[in-house]
């Protein structure tokens, strides 16, 4: 009776441990699942470049595939937008179901479009369609979900909890994998190419009507529904914080290149640049994704000991030191051990980045506006440096100057180390409110 009275009275009685627990794993488990279709895409995309792309050798049949892997980030954007202006309005919960079901929507298209010898050049249209439709989606899903994980956690432990967005990011990567290790082992090169390439985007789509299932349950965070809701429009409230704007996107302007060229690249990179084995490219990315994703509540946790502040120059720092080296040194790997090796060294290093990223773009932003301020200038940030990273590097090396990707990836880790010198540890100065 006196908690119902409490909250009819606009008030929010205090979260419990295992209710904080329980709500933080429920967004958690819809978020690997959201970004297990994202990266199915990647993970396949050697198996299935020849169905929509038949013409042309290798380089330029995934140069096609991850031109269309950026367009799908040319909607991340627009997600962003959209889906934070929903989640500041009607709610984090309310966003993050809608974000699934979309991302449902693009696998089905995707595993269900017939080949290019079928019918012909609509095989490719409806690719770029599905792949719009998840850009859309998952450009909605990053702000919401940072919000709604950051929020969700107590003061003393956010970068811990918050650092689970990674955590289950790349567990989505990771069973994007699994499933591509458990269909080279039963099935042949030729099925792959064939029609095998199809099974993990229907299992996607599958398993996002049960991350629906699991949304439903969750909590709303007490700091949306005690947030007074702001008189003008949202993104006239955004546009009185410029400088928390600009500093979401040189924060992320590196980090995000530095992730997507060691995960998602760095298996066609192995392949087509090193000259390793399909099975081999895709065993050594299983491993080293297994521990990074370890990696990531170790470092959360730091955070919240040390401040976000230090653990993000130590990735500024390591990164524009090691990266060029690195990157020349896996080029010329001859074993799987070695090539292990060089990639969790680089995979540390960002990890200084990936496990506290979330929670500093959410400590910047007042409650009113936070989903929008998170999601907005991360994915523009995203579109622009990690959904061209793939074509970029296929690009440098198709005219014979792979190198030059290395100092691109290094210079924009520089320019984000300025921004983390200057920017002040939101550790200290957060502006989400503890309940």
């Amino acid at each position: 009776m006196d908690s119902t009275a409490t909250l009819a009275a606009g008030q929010t009685a205090p979260k419990t441990t295992s209710q904080r627990i329980k709500s933080i794993f429920s967004g958690s488990v819809g978020n690997l699942v959201e970004w297990y279709d994202w990266y199915v895409y990647a993970a396949f995309s050697l198996y299935f470049a020849k169905a929509f792309f038949p013409k042309g050798d290798q380089t330029a049949q995934l140069l096609n595939v991850a031109a269309i892997f950026a367009v799908g980030f040319l909607m991340r954007p627009i997600g962003g937008w959209l889906m934070g202006l929903y989640a500041d309005k009607a709610g984090r919960k309310s966003a993050l179901m809608v974000s699934v079901i979309m991302m449902c929507a693009g696998s089905l298209i995707i595993a269900l479009t017939p080949s290019y010898t079928t019918i012909g050049v609509a095989a490719p249209i409806m690719l770029v369609l599905a792949r719009l439709l998840q850009g859309l989606s998952v450009g909605g899903e990053y702000g919401t979900s940072a919000t709604y994980l950051s929020e969700m956690a107590t003061k003393e432990s956010r970068g811990f909890y918050s650092s689970f967005q990674y955590v289950t990011l790349i567990s989505g990567q990771l069973l994007a994998l699994a499933t591509l290790i458990v269909l080279q082992q039963t099935l042949t090169v030729e099925q792959l190419e064939s029609w095998g390439w199809r099974i993990p985007f229907l299992i996607g789509a599958a398993c996002a009507v049960t991350a629906l299932y699991l949304r439903r349950g969750m909590e709303e965070t007490s700091s949306f529904k005690k947030a007074e809701k702001p008189k003008e429009s949202l993104m006239r409230t955004l546009a009185r914080h410029p400088k928390e704007f600009l500093t979401v996107v040189g924060l992320t302007m590196g980090g995000t290149l530095a992730f997507y060229t060691y995960t998602t690249y760095m298996q066609k990179y192995l392949v087509n640049s090193v000259g390793m084995s399909k099975t081999d490219a895709t065993s050594i990315s299983a491993a080293t994704l297994f521990l990074f994703m370890l990696l990531q509540p170790i470092v959360g946790a730091l955070s919240d000991r040390v401040g976000r502040r230090p653990v993000l120059i130590a990735f500024g720092v390591l990164g524009t030191l090691f990266t060029y080296p690195i990157l020349t040194a896996l080029g010329s790997v001859t074993s799987w051990w070695g090539a292990f090796g060089l990639i969790m060294v680089a995979l540390v290093i960002v990890s200084f980045y990936t496990s506290i990223n979330a929670v500093v773009k959410a400590e910047l932003f007042p409650t009113e506006i936070r989903a929008l301020g998170v999601g907005l200038p991360y994915a523009l940030t995203v579109s622009i440096f990690g959904g061209t990273a793939e074509y970029l590097a296929l690009w440098f090396k198709s005219i014979g100057m792979e190198s030059g990707y290395y100092w691109y990836v290094t210079g924009c880790i520089a320019c984000s180390l300025l921004v983390y010198v200057f920017m002040k540890d939101t550790r200290d100065h957060s502006r989400i409110v503890h309940e």
